[in-house]
């Protein structure tokens, strides 16, 4: 027998998709509000082997967020972000 997907209470929705929405806003939040500074702060500083870092960082961030996208898109397909 299957089990039953676990829901949140609050927001009706399965913890998986729940754990998605949360992963993609953590994602966003280092995306659009740190990682900028990091690099120019790398830049500032002439540290060109640590900007390249960042700067890979970035990429794999984007990567990330993409896959997790993804998987909001195919949970909203199926339904599971309806109560």
């Amino acid at each position: 027998m299957a089990k039953s997907p676990t829901k949140d209470q609050t927001t009706k929705l399965e913890n998986s998709t729940f754990n998605i929405l949360i992963a993609l806003g953590k994602e966003a939040q280092f995306m659009y509000s740190t990682i900028d500074t990091y690099i120019s702060d790398a830049q500032k500083d002439n540290n060109s082997e640590l900007e390249n870092t960042w700067n890979t960082i970035k990429e794999d961030r984007k990567r990330h967020m993409d896959m997790l996208r993804k998987a909001l898109e195919k949970e909203a397909k199926e339904e599971k972000l309806s109560q």
